[in-house]
């Protein structure tokens, strides 16, 4: 039950809780009776409570990306990349609201459900194969930023003074990899940070409805972003309210731990706080070792009280503006707002899981007829998966669930398409002991707690013996298999070492339900994932050790051969194929392949084998290559993982009562050699996303088909002082009531596009509208200029070059039904003044092997060549100064040792750095360096130096004669 406040002991007046006092006053007031030693106990996501001044304990963070998680039974939406997928603002809001609302009764009734909710992801979907690609909205940041404030507004809530609960955006910043995450630093050029990963955040921010941010794990230009100078340059000048900055967890320690920036935690902590992290999320409920060192770095002088009370004073803000500390803890905390569970929220996740359906292909199989005799095979034909970051399911509906409730129990058959197998060892057979009750994992909140999960240690181990059990064997890709008991339990490995069928699910933090079958001779050695020990067989019972077992597999019966036997007996086939969100793709793991895993690629393709009227349904948290199953069957499907409605959803869409109308928040490739390096952060160079990609993508950004047709007409668009007034119609031509999604797309003028690498296409509005058969609306749309314009690295500023610009109205960012142009007055961009400014490093318009780096710990950024070998930054467009006013030198600013060619026209130069010491003493080496004009600039890099900028020395003015 919920705490209530330790009593008032301070006889005076406390200003701090009267309502009718500005916020400001108030946190000032209550800031001032805090000592400091209670200031500094603030700082720490456990901060504990003031007893004389009547405060309780307070905590930072719940999850709550698409419903409250960890905490138990909540409603569960579709994974946020569904949520992007609807293209849907207003219900976006509107889940949002039902999420607070939720978390505001939980806690009503349990006081450890947190009010600061650690919700949305911005992270941009810049490349497929990010293993937390489930999390985010989009590619595109437009698109995630109008998702991302309609979410964060219906978490806040519309009360001007008070809000429902606090979001805090995750995670600041260019945050797109899982493999070596707290220690690999993204590459952010300076159009790429403007243009790109600021433009996620800003938004949410200038929106009034975020209550901070939380900086990602990895390094960014080889600083760690908890010491990202960004937050003070550019997070808290987007808006006057204070944020409040939480630390992810262990990145604190992880300053000094893994990425080794400094040699003590003091320092550490010290140098977060001065960039501007607020609350450290550290060695979980013991507050005693941050505060320590923050306390040890203010004895040393590493910090000031004045940084301290900065960072409570944010802290306090928060909880002000949560009501904790007015009458009643405020309006939100009125338990006639407290709703949870209710027929509206149920009825909003069914909603929103129908409307993140995406049809990717359909040549007339869909919608299925009534009294069509189906089958519904694959992996996920049954399943209704969560995710790390999902709530305890209250409800659940399967593929095969709504399938059958939709279309009668008498005209649904299931296959799942596992393999059914029995294995032996020299010991006899492996089996399964029977158990008093059901063993299952007692909830899915157990599943995602390692500790309780790996403590089922009150049922029997697995044993060998002379009689056999059947498993059902699944090959989830990438080595890693999964193992299922009779009665449905999947083999899980406890904290004692014992093989146990004791898992609902596989889940926890280490997943303890995943295995690797390694061939050794005519047989297997069973490797456990999550021990890296190997199943091996003792006297009292199985176990994983470091002597392997060798296991014979002997195969009952191929999934495939199961899945055609069914399919050949029904009239249309629904092959319900993805992944498992806790396998192969997920938090700490990126995956390897755009693939479908080859034990679901041989399912599809024997059900279609079987009977050619069959649809492939993919229910993953990622895009998958399936260009051959597009060339193949008549009809697939997309949606990602869609909460506890996911399958009635799904069920409706292929019956026809809801018309699919889910957009594809991100390009969807044709096979892997259309990407890049995981760690490019560069899309501009590497031209990732739909704004540069050069191929032909499997399915375009913004794509998605329906069941009706719309007819688009009358665009204009016209300027109107500093913003685009844009308008079109949308018919709907089709013979059902449909949802359309319109998307409005900008293009630069074409000879800007080729001189500064603009994107293709830009995503500028989109608007989700229901339209009955034949009905016609009009849309409007204002734009605002600068949303045309891009980051100019000649002059360091945001710039809209003059000309004519398209604009594009059509249903996705390749099927344009209209186009209009828009002239654009002003002056061209002018050449760099390199003469009179220098260059910065960073501001290239190309680069070849090189990489940005810190200039020193807490600001600035250089460049090196990757692997301290060889690389090449170009600079177009650079005036010299014209005749006689050209140079004469050039000076760099370099650190480590090696050399810099610069070469320009004919005119070329080598300037040789001996070792300047370490990787911050940089020190100027010049030479002579005669060019004059306008020209590009070359300059390479050899060796471990760090190039910070180039400093030209102008040729002097001759002397005026009498």
């Amino acid at each position: 039950m919920t705490a209530s406040p330790p009593p008032l002991r301070d006889p005076e007046p406390l200003p701090f809780r009267d309502p009718e006092l500005p916020l400001d006053q108030r946190v000032d007031d209550l800031l001032s009776r805090l000592t400091p030693t209670e200031r500094v106990a603030l700082l720490h996501q456990f901060a504990p409570a003031v007893e004389r001044l009547g405060i309780a304990p307070f905590r930072t963070g719940q999850e709550a990306l698409h419903g409250v998680a960890w905490m138990g039974p909540a409603t569960v939406f579709p994974q946020a990349v569904g949520l992007g997928a609807t293209w849907n603002d207003d219900l976006v809001r509107r889940i949002g609201e039902a999420v607070a609302t939720e978390a505001r009764a939980m806690r009503a009734r349990d006081d450890r459900v947190g009010l600061n909710l650690w919700a949305p992801t911005v992270n941009l979907l810049r490349h497929p194969l990010w293993g937390r690609n489930e999390e985010g909205y989009s590619e595109d940041p437009r698109l995630t930023s109008a998702i991302a404030v309609a979410y964060t507004r219906g978490l806040r809530g519309d009360h001007p003074d008070h809000w429902r609960t606090a979001p805090v955006l995750k995670h600041w910043l260019a945050h797109n990899n899982e493999t070596h995450r707290d220690t690999s630093s993204a590459s952010v050029r300076p159009r790429v940070l403007h243009e790109y990963d600021l433009r996620a955040f800003r938004a949410a921010v200038e929106a009034g409805a975020v209550a901070g941010v939380m900086p990602a794990y990895n390094l960014v230009n080889g600083r760690p972003n908890h010491l990202s100078p960004y937050l003070r340059e550019h997070l808290r000048t987007w808006t006057g309210q204070e944020l409040l900055v939480c630390s992810d967890a262990g990145a604190p320690s992880n300053l000094v731990d893994s990425e080794k920036y400094f040699d003590t935690h003091e320092e550490a902590a010290a140098a977060a706080i001065v960039a501007g992290v607020d609350s450290f999320t550290d060695h979980g409920t013991d507050a005693s070792i941050t505060v320590g060192r923050i306390q040890r770095a203010l004895d040393q002088g590493l910090l000031t009280e004045a940084d301290i009370d900065t960072a409570a004073r944010r802290h306090l803000s928060v909880r002000f503006r949560l009501g904790e500390f007015d009458p009643g803890q405020g309006p939100y905390a009125d338990p006639a707002s407290h709703a949870f569970d209710t027929p509206a929220h149920r009825a909003l996740a069914q909603e929103a899981a129908e409307q993140a359906v995406v049809l990717l292909k359909n040549d007339g199989l869909l919608p299925v007829p009534e009294g069509t005799r189906i089958a519904v095979v694959g992996l996920l034909a049954d399943a209704c998966k969560t995710d790390w970051y999902s709530g305890t399911l209250i409800h659940r509906s399967t593929p095969l669930d709504g399938l059958r409730e939709r279309f009668g129990t008498d005209r649904v058959t299931f296959t799942e398409g596992a393999d059914r197998v029995r294995l032996k060892c020299a010991a006899g057979w492996l089996q399964v002991p029977h158990s008093e009750g059901d063993g299952r994992a007692r909830d899915a909140e157990v599943a995602l707690d390692p500790a309780l999960l790996a403590g089922r240690t009150d049922l029997a181990p697995l044993t060998c013996g002379p009689e056999p059990a059947e498993f059902a064997l699944v090959d989830w890709g990438d080595d890693t298999w999964t193992l299922r008991a009779p009665d449905g339990r999947y083999l899980s490995v406890a904290d004692d070492g014992f093989v146990r069928a004791s898992a609902d699910q596989p889940g926890g933090w280490v997943v303890q339900e995943t295995f690797a079958l390694i061939g050794h001779g005519d047989g297997y050695l069973i490797e456990h994932t999550g021990t890296g020990g190997y199943v091996s067989v003792a006297a009292d019972g199985v176990k994983v050790a470091d002597e392997p077992e060798v296991f014979t597999l002997d195969v009952l019966e191929r999934g495939e051969d199961a899945v055609a036997r069914a399919a050949a007996e029904a009239d249309a086939v629904i092959v319900v194929a993805g992944n498992d969100p806790h396998i192969n793709g997920r938090e700490t793991e990126d995956r390897s392949t755009l693939a479908l895993p080859p034990h679901q690629d041989r399912l599809w393709r024997a059900a279609r084998a079987a009977n050619p009227r069959t649809a492939l349904a993919l229910v993953s948290a990622y895009p998958y290559a399936v260009a051959d199953a597009h060339d193949q069957l008549p009809a697939l499907l997309w949606t990602a993982h869609g909460g506890q409605a996911a399958g009635i959803a799904l069920a409706r869409v292929v019956a026809g009562d809801v018309s699919p109308a889910g957009r594809l928040p991100q390009t969807w490739y044709t096979a892997d050699t259309d990407l890049p390096d995981l760690l490019d952060y560069d899309i501009i160079g590497s031209r990732q996303t739909y704004l540069y990609f050069d191929g032909a993508p499997l399915y375009p950004f913004g794509y998605g088909l329906g069941y009706s047709s719309f007819a688009y007409e009358d665009l204009v668009a016209a300027r109107d002082g500093e913003r685009l007034h844009i308008a079109f119609t949308v018919t709907n031509t089709g013979p059902v009531a449909a949802d359309e999604v319109a998307q409005l797309y900008t293009r630069a003028p074409r000879d800007a596009a080729a001189a500064f690498a603009l994107p293709h296409r830009r995503l500028g509005a989109h608007r989700r509208v229901h339209l009955a058969a034949g009905e016609s609306r009009r849309l409007e749309f204002q734009l605002p200029l600068a949303d045309l314009g891009f980051w100019d690295v000649r002059h360091g500023r945001w710039a809209v070059t003059p000309g004519a610009y398209e604009i594009l109205a059509g249903a996705s960012s390749v099927d344009i039904r209209l186009a209009a142009t828009v002239d654009v007055e002003g002056a061209p961009i002018a050449s760099r003044p390199v003469r009179r400014a220098g260059l910065a490093a960073t501001c290239y318009d190309e680069q070849t092997g090189t990489e940005i780096v810190d200039l020193s710990r807490t600001t600035g950024d250089a460049v090196r060549p990757l692997d301290g070998s060889v690389g090449e930054l170009l600079f177009r467009a650079c005036d010299f100064g014209g005749g006689e006013q050209g140079v004469r030198g050039v000076s760099v600013e370099v650190a480590g040792e090696g050399a810099v060619d610069l070469i320009s026209g004919s005119t070329a130069t080598t300037i040789t750095v001996p070792a300047t010491g370490g990787v911050y003493d940089y020190a100027p080496h010049s030479s002579g360096f005669s060019v004059s004009g306008v020209g590009d600039l070359r300059v390479r890099l050899r060796g471990p130096l760090r190039l910070a900028r180039l400093t030209f020395t102008a040729t002097d003015r001759p002397k005026e004669t009498a």
